[in-house]
């Protein structure tokens, strides 16, 4: 009961386990966005532990040993389960070659060393009753396996390779391109003899119980340390371990498109319902509603979460060089070739967004169509409220395997497997600058089941800690914005800016406050704080952004020196276009 504060009205905020109970309870509009979603507590905070893992590098890729020996190093998996395979260099992998050099070795060490034991199975058919004989392991002692830089990523189609009834399927879905990873999900049902055109139904889609997802239930957890460079897949497991003692903290954006098309609108329904999850369990949580992605002088800031569509390439924010992702932040652009390589740095996404801080991210190596995509509501519940591994929460969201996933980071990443009072008192014990986020996520939680603003306000007045962060006193000022009281606004964001700024806050935070002043007659003031912003100002899409306001407020205010220079300035940035 660590969060008892009494003001002079004697209010008191609720705790984090019943804050959180009240949000399961009024978790009406959790189920409108994500279908398949539990609102029982969280059951599922046992971690997984290095042992049902096996761990795999290419032994002609010097650094996919290495990067394999230090996750297994991390994560205390068997040394007999790390397994070094002789595999092409190149991202794509012929279909032949990975069965007779990937898919079929794997099962058979699988089975040489015990890890399971495949049988037979009575299944019980959908319809009239039958039963049929299905062969997957009756015993496991896995459930992941970790991909290492090195290892190829995508299967090409060839459509040489006849398949019986292939001819049955649509256009669309007659190919036998896949991720390495998600063909290889498949793996307990080899003995199946599964078709390799099309994608294949995933029976634990929308799983709420993490023991389902198991190769005695068919399903592999497969997932991959890689990216842009091998120093990027290395460090993976040491920003989730990181994440995982401190906690995810910072806040979540989520790009929509608001589009209507029934064909495409279901992806805005899941990012707007991972939204929604993030936002009512506590998460500062930015939606935009325009049709395009976030413009490139969006201050992102202190990025926890991320998920937005639709563009091929990296762009926006995102493109710059100062993103501000947090420790173990996960993030994710669904666009049909978001992780058509992962070795660029900028192009597609997943790459990218790997090598500028994110610890885990998801996307396609070839054609999904929408449906074929991961879910992300029911990954972002899965993930945060059931407190599901990465892995685990990547393999429930997903409809279909064999198909064009490729899951990214350590698939034992639990970002929230620790009680949010145990963590809150653990960073208060060891005075970490995290624990600011903690007290934010627990005011935002207490907004979410309606709790006063005025109670907010006052908590985080009364805090000592308010006055020396500038993320708690940015919140009091956001809190008086949504009241409509711009004196109060303005002295909150003032002294934020006097505190630890990050620089993409400075930049947000120096836009809104000097919006406020310009609508209390305080323009010479906005003026000053144009230029303390522009001496420091590296990006130019904002410092464009920056010099169409300073410049006429200049002018209005009789500045004709600093007016020109700013529009000497502006004319070199952004000359206008060529008649």
């Amino acid at each position: 009961m660590f969060c008892l504060i009494k003001s002079k009205s004697f209010f008191h905020f609720q705790t984090w386990r019943t804050l959180l109970t009240a949000v399961r309870i009024a978790g009406s509009l959790l189920v409108a966005f994500t279908p398949l979603l539990s609102l029982s507590a969280p059951a599922n905070s046992t971690g997984s532990s290095g042992d049902q893992v096996v761990v795999v590098y290419n032994t002609r890729v010097p650094e996919s040993k290495a990067i394999a020996e230090h996750y297994a190093t991390v994560r205390k998996v068997p040394k007999d389960q790390v397994v070094g395979l002789s595999l092409t260099k190149e991202e794509d992998i012929k279909r032949n070659d990975f069965r007779d050099d990937l898919q079929k070795p794997l099962a058979k060490l699988f089975a040489d060393k015990a890890l399971w034991k495949i049988g037979s199975t009575i299944v019980q058919m959908a319809t009239n009753h039958q039963t049929r004989v299905e062969w997957k392991p009756t015993t496991s002692k896995i459930r992941y396996l970790v991909l290492c830089y090195g290892v190829p990523l995508r299967i090409p189609d060839d459509l040489s390779l006849p398949e019986k009834n292939s001819e049955k399927l649509s256009e669309q879905m007659r190919r036998n391109g896949a991720a390495v990873d998600s063909e290889l999900a498949m793996l307990p049902l080899i003995d199946e003899h599964l078709p390799t055109y099309g994608p294949l139904g995933n029976r634990e889609f929308g799983a709420t119980n993490i023991w389902r997802l198991h190769p005695t239930n068919g399903i592999l957890m497969v997932a991959r340390l890689d990216g842009p460079t091998p120093q990027v897949a290395m460090h993976l497991v040491d920003k989730a371990v990181k994440a995982e003692t401190n906690g995810l903290w910072g806040r979540a954006y989520f790009d929509l498109r608001n589009i209507s098309d029934p064909g495409y609108k279901i992806g805005d329904e899941w990012i707007r319902g991972a939204s929604e999850v993030c936002r009512r369990l506590g998460f500062e949580t930015t939606v935009d509603e325009n049709p395009g992605t976030f413009p490139a002088s969006f201050p992102l800031i202190q990025v926890a979460y991320y998920m937005g569509w639709y563009a091929q390439d990296v762009c926006g924010p995102f493109a710059r060089q100062d993103v501000e992702f947090m420790p173990g932040a996960i993030a994710y652009h669904l666009h049909s070739y978001s992780a058509a390589s992962l070795r660029n740095t900028n192009r597609s996404w997943v790459g990218p967004l790997l090598l500028k801080g994110a610890t885990a991210s998801m996307g396609c190596v070839a054609e999904p169509y929408l449906p074929g995509t991961p879910d992300v509501a029911v990954f972002t519940e899965r993930l945060i409220h059931q407190a599901f591994s990465f892995g685990e929460a990547a393999y429930a969201c997903q409809a279909v395997l064999s198909w064009q996933t490729t899951i990214v980071g350590d698939p034992l990443y639990r970002p929230f497997s620790r009680e949010p009072d145990e963590l809150h008192m653990d960073l208060t014990r060891r005075k970490s600058p995290l624990l600011a986020w903690s007290w934010l996520r627990l005011v935002n939680l207490n907004l979410a089941v309606g709790r006063p603003t005025n109670d907010a306000i006052n908590l985080l007045e009364q805090l000592p800690l308010t006055k020396e962060s500038s993320v708690l006193s940015e919140k009091v000022g956001d809190l008086y914005a949504a009241q409509g009281k711009p004196s109060s606004c303005v002295h909150a964001w003032t002294q934020a800016l006097k505190l630890d700024t990050t620089p993409q806050q400075r930049v947000r935070l120096t836009l809104e406050l000097n919006e406020k002043l310009i609508s209390l007659d305080r323009e010479a003031e906005a003026l000053d704080y144009y230029a303390a912003l522009l001496k420091d100002l590296p990006d130019t899409a904002q410092r464009i952004i920056v010099l169409q306001k300073a410049a006429p407020l200049a002018e209005k205010l009789k500045k004709s020196g600093e007016a020109e220079k700013y529009r000497a300035e502006l004319l070199r940035l952004a000359p206008p276009p060529a008649k």
